[in-house]
């Protein structure tokens, strides 16, 4: 896969494509990307809600070059207040849309981006939250 264009966009945006375009190989329906509420306090970002047959999934994507992540994998950043933040915006949307009878989950998906190739590893981690 390459991403990278004559204008860089952002490394977050670059993995986020990449996302997007896994996702919708493996089957699933992009319903949202950068979701949040616009009424009341800000409650967070969620990267990408999709769709896969019945299933509402709420997915965070962390994007690292390979060159600078010194061994860590970009999903380690995502930490226990994250996982609160995305559940209070992933109910602010199930609210909006009155999805209270949709099943829904949480997944993460890991992008490593390698300058030197302009390729992405991509790595998809279903039911984060539990």
């Amino acid at each position: 896969m390459f991403f990278w264009r004559k204008k860089e966009k952002p490394l977050g945006q670059i993995g986020e494509d990449a996302a997007v375009k896994f996702l919708k190989k493996k089957g699933y329906k992009i319903l949202e990307r950068n979701y949040f509420n616009k009424s009341g306090r800000r409650l967070g970002e969620i990267d990408i809600i999709a769709k896969k047959e019945k299933e509402i999934v709420f997915v965070e994507v962390k994007t690292r070059v390979m060159e600078d992540s010194a061994g860590s994998l970009p999903e380690e950043s995502i930490t226990p207040a994250k996982l609160h933040k995305l559940s209070k915006i992933a109910n602010s949307y199930i609210k909006l849309k009155n999805l209270w009878n949709q099943p829904f989950h949480f997944d993460a998906i890991s992008v490593r981006i390698d300058s030197e190739n302009k390729t992405a590893k991509i790595r998809h981690l279903e039911n984060i939250f539990i």
